[in-house]
Parts: structure tokens; C-alpha cells; sequence
């Protein structure tokens, strides 16, 4: 989001980094985010900080990566702006490697659990809700 220029709307953000393509294609992407109708045409700095969130994914998507590696992206968002952020990601056709602390998020989400613990990464057999148990018990 630092990235942004707050004077461009999310369609110009596109338009500058990709001049060749017709702002069509962009608005169509950033409706898969909820950035869609004028919204897509207001100034950045008029969006709250859920809806540059959302400008951003749809700029980082753009270009198709095969991999999206998230540190706690739903720091800062409301609950509509993570779920908007849960619909798209569900959408993404790569693979996703998420850190968080939003077992919603995570819940709705993930189909894997890695477990970081001194420096080695574990693969937990289960889901959320079975690794806080065997939090619990190791208590």
C-alpha cells in the first residue's frame, strides 16, 4: 500500500504501470476485489484503508504469480475487507503461503497447518481448531 500514489485512483494505478492495456480489463479485476462502479474512479486517498488493501491485492495479482506470500494481511482490515480479501484469495489459482494470527481468516482459508517453533517448520496433521487442543493440553 506504501506504494500507492493517493492522487490516482485504482484504475491509474493500473493504467501507469500497464499504458498498453484498456481500463476495461482493470476494472473488471478490481470488481473481483470489490473495488468496483466509482470506486474504482475515486482518488486513492478517498478509500479507507480496507479498500487500498484490496487495490493493492488486485495489483499484486495482476500479473498472475504463481506464489502470494502474506504476512498478517488482514492487520487493519474491517470484517467486510477480510472477507472481500477471503473471497479473492479462495479465487487465486496459485499457491498461497499465509502468516497470521486471524484464526477466521485462517479458518476460512487455509487447508494446511505449519507449525514455526525454534526455527523448524512442522506440518500439523489437523486443523485449527485441533492444534489450539493440543495447545491446551500441553498446558
Amino acid at each position: 500500500m506504501d506504494q500507492l500514489d493517493l492522487r490516482l485512483s485504482a484504475v491509474e494505478q493500473l493504467m501507469t504501470k500497464y499504458p498498453e492495456l484498456h481500463a476495461d480489463k482493470f476494472r473488471s479485476h478490481l470488481g473481483s476485489f470489490g473495488i468496483s462502479g466509482n470506486m474504482a474512479l475515486r482518488p486513492m486517498y478517498l478509500l479507507s484503508g480496507g479498500q487500498k488493501s484490496r487495490v493493492s491485492f488486485a495489483m499484486i495479482t495482476w500479473e498472475k504469480p504463481h506464489i502470494l506470500m502474506l504476512d498478517e494481511p488482514t492487520n487493519h482490515l474491517d470484517f467486510d475487507a477480510i472477507n472481500a480479501l477471503i473471497v479473492a484469495l479462495n479465487n487465486f489459482e496459485g499457491g498461497l503461503v499465509v502468516v497470521s494470527h486471524d484464526e477466521y481468516f485462517l479458518s476460512a482459508l487455509c487447508d494446511r497447518l505449519f507449525v514455526v517453533n525454534k526455527k523448524h517448520v512442522k506440518a500439523f496433521e489437523g486443523d485449527l481448531n485441533s492444534y489450539r487442543k493440543s495447545l491446551v493440553k500441553k498446558l
